[in-house]
């Protein structure tokens, strides 16, 4: 691939993070108004939104390589564009409770099936030689995605708001505030969603891929080494801290608005949209910095570290002030960044073979972001927000378990750097 072409590729897949992180990483922010808007009785009944994204996201991760192999990665690429820009124009469309359930699910199964085909394009696409640098890139630009899109929302809510919005003063507006309830103002949100897959539909349809070969830790495996490997303890182990840490960041993000405005009255339109904006942020910034630390401390003492240091913050957010509050939180952030990499890398060091199937299976354990925060939702509603967030704290607490149960397992081989990148590829956020 010539170097001009192969630069452009490159940029265009960083336009595919962007997006993908840019839709996935929102619900968040949404939530309270979610809660607002449709009159939800309960806080289960908004868990229930992340748990059909997620649960789509689960179900898809498996087949996704398979459908590659079978049908060629630009078919999957632009059908996995085109389900997310299905359930975005549904519920724009149509704006009920029912329909975001619907279009979560379908959004959900569209990014399973991007996050599958585009990890492995970055890998053919950059060469293997510049894999390690392209990742942290990929990286980089999917955390700068999720920092961005909650202010897009802070700044749709306000200019749209009643009283603030005047027609004629600015085109975009006039479009969304002509297609968006008055009520639902951040339903135009949506509406920016679907402009920008459409615009990604439109380029993949015209652009011509390069070929994917999946290696191992990227293909699906038989039947006989799934059975094989579930029958392993350690397997089950390190299926549930994925699912553990996919529950804390969800958990975290979810619900930190909707605590923050219960608690000490912050509005979530405002200040409590920006705070999940820097836990994005701190957590693209942790990433970067964590790397570092890898090469000073060893990737088991990194983990307890940062699972002790996260406890604390968790406890602080909870218990603290609302000034305590509004960085603690974001901060979390920053202190988990490393650990779905690290438990990865650990995972696939207790095996010498058949890492493509269990790869799989410690991918479909982001079903945590389904099954976390409903839990979270659950006991909230049985007994306080607080004391349903404290579930966390035990998620975060396995996480960190981890760093010394590991040690004996993964035959006291230390993670190196260039494995923490490599296993990067398979991170799956929302």
């Amino acid at each position: 691939m010539k170097n001009n072409k192969k630069w452009g590729m490159l940029a265009l897949i960083m336009m595919f993070w962007f997006t993908i992180s840019f839709i996935t990483n929102i619900l968040g922010p949404l939530i309270p108004d979610i809660i607002q808007n449709f009159e939800l009785k309960d806080l289960a009944m908004a868990g229930f939104i992340p748990t059909s994204f997620f649960l789509a996201y689960a179900i898809m991760s498996i087949p996704a390589g398979i459908l590659i192999d079978k049908y060629g990665e630009k078919l999957v690429l632009f059908t996995g564009f085109l389900m997310p820009f299905i359930g975005t124009v549904l519920f724009a469309c149509f704006p009920f409770y029912s329909i975001l359930l619907v279009s979560s699910f379908i959004i959900g199964l569209g990014m399973a099936m991007l996050q599958t085909v585009i990890n492995p394009l970055q890998r053919v696409v950059g060469g293997e030689e510049n894999y390690a640098f392209i990742a942290e890139l990929a990286q980089f630009v999917f955390g700068v995605a999720s920092f961005i899109s909650p202010l897009v929302y802070t700044w749709l809510i306000h200019a749209l708001a009643p009283g603030v919005y005047q027609p004629g003063k600015n085109f975009l507006l006039d479009i969304l505030a002509d297609i968006t309830p008055v009520t639902l103002p951040w339903v135009s949100l949506y509406w920016v969603f679907t402009v920008l897959l459409l615009i990604m539909l439109l380029i993949v349809s015209l652009v011509h891929f390069p070929h994917i070969e999946l290696k191992d830790d990227e293909r699906s495996g038989s039947s006989a080494s799934y059975k094989k490997l579930f029958r392993q303890r350690y397997v089950w182990l390190f299926f549930l801290g994925i699912f553990c840490y996919v529950s804390t960041e969800q958990g975290v993000s979810i619900f930190m608005s909707t605590f923050l405005e219960q608690y000490h009255g912050i509005d979530p339109k405002t200040v409590g949209a920006q705070s999940i904006s820097y836990f994005w942020g701190s957590m693209t910034v942790g990433c970067l910095f964590g790397m570092f630390l890898l090469k000073l401390i060893d990737s088991k003492r990194l983990l307890q570290i940062s699972g002790i240091l996260s406890m604390s913050l968790l406890l602080i957010a909870l218990f603290g002030s609302a000034e305590i509050a509004v960085w603690a939180f974001p901060a979390i952030g920053f202190c988990i960044s490393m650990m779905y990499s690290i438990v990865f890398s650990l995972a696939l060091n207790t095996v010498t073979q058949n890492h493509g199937s269990f790869a799989g299976i410690l991918c479909s354990g982001i079903v945590g972001g389904a099954g976390g925060p409903l839990l979270v939702s659950l006991v909230s509603d049985a007994t306080s927000l607080r004391t349903g967030m404290l579930l966390i704290l035990i998620f975060m607490g396995y996480i960190t378990f981890i760093g010394f149960w590991a040690h004996p397992l993964v035959n006291n081989k230390t993670v190196s750097l260039e494995e923490l990148v490599t296993f990067k590829k398979q991170k799956i956020r929302f």
